[in-house]
């Protein structure tokens, strides 16, 4: 277990209000971490249901915490530390902020900049007349009935049950629930991935990737590898964020076997480890291609994620 900062006084606003710890720059999120942060974060999803937000799940911090360059600081009112995909410096709390006193919630804006991912039942807590509260369309995430994936119903939907229809007729799929021992088969499938869009090894999600895929279980990720014609075609890994809502973390299909991903969705909708309502794609990071192939699955909500700030003294 990672030593920390236990002895050392949190600094305080006026008033007394001790903040979290700098540590000088903070402390690097590692998995020692996991059973202290990981009960916060649940804390703020508690009945959230549907409307759970993506980001606030332990493991999924830790997989992303190079490109958010993620920084834990402890103390009574602890947070995290990090940059959004548009370069915006943040804290995410490790706490409800509607229990914070207002000088807890000003120091911290004061050091990070802004609190994010606010969900709207956090986001109502401030006072529009003291406080910036305001979303980008490139945070949201992509929820959709799980019910959906099952039928792929409707004309919209057609190309989905389309392409799944070419697969199953063309070649012979199969599935398994993911397991260490099928770590190779569906690292091939992460090179081929990489392959396909033409990415140097690291680039995109790959190091998280094979992170998820070693650590899977410690990390509480489940899903399943599948072939085509005995090759490895493609995986999907996901994990419950509420009773019922389960978050598409990483899904990746290769090209030449076409309708696999539709196969994917519709597979893991039917047969997940547990009851599955809702899915959730995450967000498109404001990325064309990411945009239109979550928008062609038809979701039924954008769950938006909110930024509060504080007004600058010019405003």
């Amino acid at each position: 277990m990672a030593q920390r900062e236990g002895c050392v006084a949190a600094p305080a606003e006026p008033g007394g209000v001790p903040l979290p710890e700098d540590g000088m720059a903070g402390q690097a999120l590692t998995l020692d971490l996991a059973p202290a942060l990981a009960p916060r974060l649940a804390q703020r999803l508690e009945g959230l249901g549907a409307q759970a937000l993506a980001e606030l799940s332990y493991s999924n911090l830790w997989l992303f915490r190079r490109p958010h360059h993620y920084r834990y600081h402890a103390g009574p009112w602890p947070c995290i530390s990090g940059q959004t995909y548009d370069g915006q410096a943040h804290a995410l709390p490790l706490f409800d902020v509607r229990d914070a006193p207002a000088a807890v919630l000003d120091g911290l804006l004061s050091r990070f900049g802004c609190l994010y991912p606010l969900s709207e039942r956090e986001a109502q807590h401030f006072d529009l007349a003291h406080y910036r509260v305001e979303t980008q369309r490139d945070d949201a995430d992509y929820l959709y009935p799980a019910e959906q994936f099952r039928h792929y119903p409707g004309r919209v939907l057609q190309k989905k049950r389309n392409l799944m229809a070419q697969l199953l007729a063309q070649h012979s799929v199969t599935a398994q629930p993911y397991e260490l021992t099928l770590q190779g088969d569906a690292l091939q499938v992460l090179q081929g991935w990489l392959q396909d869009k033409d990415k140097a090894p690291g680039a995109a999600d790959d190091l998280p990737c094979r992170e998820a895929l070693a650590l899977a279980p410690q990390l509480g990720l489940s899903g399943f590898v599948y072939w085509a014609d005995a090759q490895p075609a493609g995986f999907l890994l996901a994990e419950a964020l509420q009773p019922g809502v389960v978050v598409v973390r990483f899904a990746k299909a290769l090209v030449n076997f076409k309708g696999m991903a539709q196969y994917m969705f519709h597979h893991f909708a039917l047969s997940a480890p547990g009851p599955v309502q809702w899915l959730n794609f995450e967000q498109d990071m404001g990325l064309a291609n990411f945009r239109r192939t979550k928008l062609s699955y038809q979701p039924a909500q954008m769950i938006q994620k909110w930024r509060v700030s504080q007004f600058s003294q010019e405003s």
